[in-house]
């Protein structure tokens, strides 16, 4: 589907009211969309990589508790977490977007794969969870026994960045593909939020994605398309709550984290050099607001970024 005609039913089902709205979009998003058919790898693989990057730090994360932004439809990132070995989660979301059949499907997913959930989790699976969640999916259980078996707490509708938990009270504040749908002064009172709450060895671990989100599924655009665009030519294209993205590149991230009182562990921004090329070609069309930026910015595809809180010394002290 082009890409506009996709941005134009977003933005008609994103003008009724609210609930209406949430009710008439998600049967569209489970026949046409991405969850016609649910398989919870990829979430699952985000999980592993934010915790081998907590490892990579020399922390252990067996134990700890993680918070986790932007919940979305399922709760595959806490299930992850916790098949590795964390104590609980706390997963809060703007919007109460949870499905229970959707989570049933993800569970029987996993159950029914074991061989490959197995090869996917490898020596960090702890097996007597992975027994007990195969037992379960069997059950079909109730979103509440799902909820708290596997030690998440769920909060929505929920603010990150006023989560009114005591300071230092989380090891490990994450998020995967959740940033870059959230406007600036939000995502800065957020990552403010998370330094308060992270204990002061904690750390803070998010995977952005930098690209137009409809490239995703549009081949005639690539993945800066939406660079080309005024502030205010986007918000009317997309300023939906279905496809908002804040287009921030990388070094707007750092910034903020660093404004947010959090000190950079580390950052991998993964640079498309097709991109690149083309930027410094003058074959990318850029707004005003972009045309002074380096190519490897805007060319940035996505990111982990690992900080910690910046002031930990005052924290113990």
């Amino acid at each position: 589907m082009h890409w506009k005609y996709k941005a134009f039913i977003q933005n008609l089902v994103a003008s009724l009211p609210e609930q209406l709205a949430l009710s008439v979009y998600y049967p569209i998003q489970r026949r046409f969309g991405g969850l016609r058919r649910i398989d919870p790898t990829k979430r699952l693989q985000a999980a592993i990589e934010t915790w081998d990057r907590i490892v990579a730090t020399g922390r252990n994360p067996k134990g700890g508790v993680f918070f986790e932004v932007g919940t979305g439809r399922m709760v595959s990132v806490p299930i992850a977490y916790w098949l590795m070995g964390a104590k609980k989660t706390i997963t809060v979301d703007l919007n109460r977007y949870l499905k229970h059949e959707l989570i049933l499907e993800s569970l029987d997913y996993i159950r029914t794969n074991r061989s490959q959930m197995e090869q996917l989790f490898a020596e960090r699976l702890i097996p007597d969870r992975f027994d007990f969640l195969c037992e379960l999916a069997e059950a079909h259980p109730s979103i509440d026994t799902i909820l708290t078996s596997f030690q998440v707490e769920y909060a929505s509708p929920a603010d990150a960045a006023h989560t009114h938990l005591a300071s230092d009270s989380i090891d490990y504040h994450t998020s995967y593909t959740v940033l870059e749908h959230i406007p600036p002064q939000v995502l800065a009172d957020i990552l403010s939020e998370a330094q308060r709450i992270t204990k002061p060895h904690g750390l803070i671990v998010h995977g952005v994605d930098y690209t137009d989100h409809f490239s995703h599924n549009d081949s005639t655009i690539d993945a800066i398309n939406f660079l080309q665009f005024t502030t205010r030519e986007w918000d009317r294209l997309a300023g939906n709550r279905f496809m908002y993205m804040n287009r921030l590149r990388h070094s707007d991230y750092l910034r903020t984290f660093n404004k947010s009182g959090l000190e950079i562990v580390a950052d991998d921004p993964q640079i498309d050099p097709s991109l690149v090329a083309k930027v410094q070609q003058g074959d990318a069309p850029l707004a005003a607001e972009f045309k002074d930026r380096p190519a490897d910015d805007l060319a940035a595809t996505f990111a982990w970024i690992v900080a910690s809180p910046a002031q930990a010394l005052a924290k113990c002290g």
